[in-house]
């Protein structure tokens, strides 16, 4: 029988601090089998960075797990710096990451922003890719940012009108450009009351129930702005997704296994960009989770995800180093 719950709180056994250039340090930690398929965990946001329950997501006997905090989110360095920030530097990142930590090809396992970055790097580099874990799809298409910013409305009026009525009426017909001014205000009497109105919003949107630890990380000064200023600065900028966006790139991942694991009421990222990614590709499985919202940690979704993992750790057994 497949295991369907988290794994036990494991401790990382090594980590350490890589410089990447443009001023750039990213945190980065190695749990479970030193010899085992190695697994790289790709966190959302952008900007909300990893934590210790993401480990548990992997038979740690059977899994060499690689979790990052990506450019200017979490414990990486400089904190909720958006210079040099792009999707082309994250998937440089990766690979720098990659060759630095000696592993040939990775298990590639996403949710929400970080499927979008799982789809990106697999696309640039297919070669590096055992397989793909993706959670809650987001393809970052202007109309998936519109509905962020607008859309959730529908479903969370309340929310939405607290969100958009911290920004004064005359800015209101542009809610992300006032709030990426104000995010990117170097004053902090500026930039973090912005912050924390982002970041309740968007965890409070998330959950098919409230989490009351969904809103307290909306409270934290540092992960409230880490999350909210690197958003805003990859929403106004497109998600420096190339121009055909990733459905477009599909071909070159096609032949690579995956499964793609989305709750029926996710309002973060509506479940048609799941199945617009899945009809893209024929031989990926689509998982609806049908009591659940966007986030991973919803009993429903995170059960999926640790099917997946199972599922995968008897298929790609071959790619683990013999000691």
């Amino acid at each position: 029988m497949i295991r369907d719950e988290l794994f036990p709180e494991i401790a990382s056994r090594r980590n350490g601090n890589l410089e990447v250039g443009d001023g750039h340090t990213l945190y980065w930690e190695e749990s479970g089998a030193r010899d085992g398929i190695p697994v790289v965990f790709l966190h959302g946001g952008p900007g909300s960075g990893v934590s210790p329950t993401q480990r548990r997501f992997f038979d740690p006997r059977a899994y060499r797990i690689v979790l990052f905090d990506q450019r200017g989110a979490g414990r990486s360095t400089p904190r909720a710096g958006v210079e040099a920030n792009t999707t082309p530097h994250l998937i440089a990142d990766m690979e720098r990451l990659r060759r630095h930590l000696d592993i040939d090809a990775w298990l590639v396992f996403g949710g929400s922003w970080g499927s979008t970055l799982a789809l990106a790097y697999g696309q640039a580099h297919p070669d590096r890719c055992l397989a793909f874990i993706l959670r809650g799809v987001f393809l970052g298409r202007p109309r998936e940012i519109d509905w962020f910013m607008t859309g959730m409305r529908g479903f969370f009026p309340e929310v939405w009108r607290s969100f958009a009525e911290f920004i004064p009426e005359a800015e209101r017909g542009d809610l992300l450009g006032a709030y990426h001014r104000r995010l990117t205000d170097p004053d902090p009497q500026r930039h973090l009351p912005a912050a924390r109105h982002w970041a309740r919003y968007e965890k409070a949107c998330s959950s098919l129930l409230p989490e009351p630890d969904q809103i307290w990380s909306a409270e934290d000064p540092h992960h409230a702005l880490n999350l909210a200023r690197i958003e805003a600065h990859y929403f106004v900028n497109g998600l420096f997704l190339p121009e055909g966006g990733l459905l477009g790139g599909m071909d070159r991942i096609r032949h690579l296994p995956a499964t793609i694991v989305q709750g029926r009421y996710d309002v973060i990222c509506p479940p048609e960009s799941a199945h617009a990614l899945a009809r893209s590709w024929p031989g990926a499985e689509l998982v609806f989770v049908p009591d659940a919202g966007h986030a991973a940690m919803e009993p429903g979704v995170r059960r999926a995800l640790v099917r997946a993992t199972e599922r995968f750790k008897t298929s790609l057994r071959q790619h683990a180093r013999v000691g």
